[in-house]
């Protein structure tokens, strides 16, 4: 019994030992961590820089408020064509529920930095989308009531 060969590797498998240079970037973690080290999106970003780390969190940030921003329902101007506006609202939609998936991804990389900043997006976007609700809610009461009543 002690004798017998070990099975072959898999085809296309690499040698992992944890000397070879093939465990560079091999780790996949499963509970939250610190550090710059992080793959998120695309393989081999944002490496190990700290300038490219700090990109990455503003990326995850910026499309994280981009999802809040586009949740707001745009009014379809009267005389125009209903069709085009359900078309225009549909693409808003799917274009928000793509950023979504890219937030969601970057999310599942376990960092805490890209947690954070994933849901401060999420927050100042909120803002910044009833903001300009609360603003257009103001011009409308200013401009008085319906003539057309």
């Amino acid at each position: 019994m002690d004798n017998m060969p070990m099975p072959a590797s898999p085809p296309g498998s690499t040698n992992m030992t944890p000397g070879s240079s093939n465990m560079h970037h091999m780790v996949m973690h499963m509970n939250f961590y610190w550090g710059k080290d992080v793959l998120i999106l695309f393989q081999g970003w944002p490496r190990d820089s700290l300038g490219m780390y700090i990109l990455a969190l503003a990326f995850v940030f910026i499309l994280s408020a981009a999802i809040e921003v586009l949740s707001i329902p745009h009014v379809v101007k009267s005389g125009s064509s209903p069709m085009i506006g359900l078309l225009i609202q549909a693409t808003v939609y799917a274009v928000r529920m793509g950023l979504a998936y890219l937030v969601m991804l970057s999310v599942m990389s376990y960092n805490l930095g890209i947690f954070f900043v994933a849901v401060a997006g999420h927050g100042v976007g909120f803002l910044l989308a009833k903001i300009r609700a609360l603003a257009t809610a103001a011009a409308a009461d200013q401009a008085g009531p319906d003539p057309k009543v």
